[in-house]
């Protein structure tokens, strides 16, 4: 079985990640996650400061193995959903959109292990310098908000620059993901879209159709005029705003209003005119079904393919 630090750190059984996806990843995906072995994440994103504190303790009614809490750094409520993490004693923080450096001084008397997500060597090692547990290290192949560097490259570049464990994200779909992750140094890995078709997702039945019908040509990536990139799938929204953001004469602020609260929307909604953020890996995506199969599959899988390429090439 693949074991690595980031299991001794945090006290799971697998090496794995779900994503923690604004609007989708609640209590319900994140037990299930733990329960099966990996980190289940629990969005700060989702309607406010005391949705989120309800959120994590329905999960301590559904799970007693390790959860955590994703709080992207930009949210206008971030200082309340930083002390709030404190209050409710939630023990795993990852970090998205920033630097967590001024809340890590309360985060780590409070005992959370706190596990930046970065997309480059240099806040990776500022990341190290804070005191940070480990690293996510996510390239551009992932889905919402991405950098400029790809995952191939990005992962071992950050191994070879910290000393503390390293998760790999983006485009990591299934068990030949995974291993090649691993490969890179990688000690876990961080899946999101695959985990947006789990049975205990409860996004729009819309949403996790999308996915499953998605190919290799899928995903498009809008709002890196605005500095904001991301990707998503090619929906009418995506394509209306890719045709806003090349008109010199639309207005950044226009363009901005027309996508504010679209994620929403896709997510609970379903409606053509939101944000399906997916992963360029969408089209490897072919089933819904449950966390604790996704899991398996993403360890099991990895283990087969270092298997079979050990016995076939270095035999």
């Amino acid at each position: 079985m693949i074991k690595s630090r980031i299991c001794q750190i945090l006290g799971i059984e697998y090496p794995v990640f779900q994503g923690g996806m604004a609007w989708v990843a609640d209590a319900s995906l994140a037990a299930a996650v733990s329960n099966a072995g990996g980190l289940g994440l629990i969005s700060a994103i989702n309607a406010g400061t005391e949705a989120v504190r309800a959120e994590i303790r329905k999960c301590r009614e559904l799970t007693d193995k390790p959860f955590g809490v994703n709080l992207m750094l930009q949210a206008p409520n971030v200082e309340e959903v930083a002390q709030m993490i404190v209050e409710e004693g939630v023990k795993i923080v990852t970090t998205g959109a920033g630097s967590p450096v001024r809340f890590m001084e309360a985060w780590k008397a409070a005992g959370i292990k706190v596990i930046p997500v970065v997309p480059s060597v240099a806040l990776a090692l500022k990341m190290q310098r804070a005191g940070a547990d480990a690293i996510v290290a996510e390239g551009a192949e992932s889905g919402g908000h991405v950098g400029e560097l790809h995952t191939m490259p990005l992962i071992p570049q950050i191994v070879d620059a910290v000393d503390i464990p390293v998760v790999a994200a983006g485009g990591i779909c299934d068990g030949r993901g995974a291993a090649a992750a691993f490969m890179l140094g990688a000690e876990g890995v961080q899946v999101g879209t695959r985990f947006l078709v789990a049975t205990e997702c409860n996004v729009h039945p819309r949403y996790k159709e999308n996915i499953l019908k998605a190919t290799d040509i899928s995903t498009t990536v809008t709002g890196k005029s605005l500095g904001h990139p991301v990707r998503s799938l090619k929906t009418p929204f995506s394509r209306e705003f890719a045709k806003m953001e090349s008109d010199p004469t639309v207005r950044p602020e226009d363009i901005l209003a027309f996508g504010t609260g679209s994620l929403r929307k896709a997510v609970q909604e379903g409606d053509e005119y939101g944000s399906y953020m997916a992963g360029e890996c969408a089209g490897l995506v072919r089933a819904e079904e449950p966390a604790k199969a996704i899991v398996e599959d993403l360890i099991l899988g990895a283990e087969k393919v270092i298997r079979e390429f050990v016995n076939s090439h270095l035999a």
